[in-house]
């Protein structure tokens, strides 16, 4: 059997990989704002 795909729209692969790298940017800059904060309380 198949999954059921009722109201499920497939979206383009460049939106896709759009939000890929827009998440894993905003990953990437989240850890490095805490990595700085942390830091200038250590030092």
């Amino acid at each position: 059997m198949s999954p059921d795909k009722t109201g499920e729209v497939n979206q383009p692969l460049w939106k896709r990989l759009l939000w890929f790298a827009v998440l894993w940017l905003a990953g990437v800059l989240s850890i490095t704002v805490v990595s700085y904060a942390l830091r200038s309380l250590i030092i």
